[in-house]
């Protein structure tokens, strides 16, 4: 479920378009899996680098392809479980990407 900061992103016409678009170059299958070989419907589009309350209005962060990826639920539910272990990232005064310690 989405955070409370992000609900209105995620019903928004510019995500679901997004969403839908990038879910549809990725040929409805799973990255995560793919690259392992295996071929599974991929259900959710996952931000990379999370977004949080001052990135989500930033579109070059949170509308870019370049930082989503098309994971089936399982993939999902470990990439935030990756998240959790402190594995998080920032982004600088540039825009440019700082991985935390």
């Amino acid at each position: 479920m989405a955070k409370a900061f992000a609900k209105r992103f995620y019903s928004s016409k510019a995500w679901q378009d997004c969403r839908n678009e990038y879910a549809k170059r990725q040929h409805y299958l799973c990255e995560n899996c793919l690259r392992r070989g295996i071929y599974r419907p991929g259900e959710i589009v996952h931000h990379v680098v999370e977004i949080d309350p001052v990135t989500i209005e930033r579109p070059e962060i949170s509308l870019n392809p370049d930082n989503l990826e098309l994971l089936c639920r399982e993939c999902h539910a470990e990439a935030h479980k990756e998240c959790s272990k402190g594995r998080r990232y920032k982004f600088g005064d540039g825009g440019e990407v700082i991985v935390a310690p």
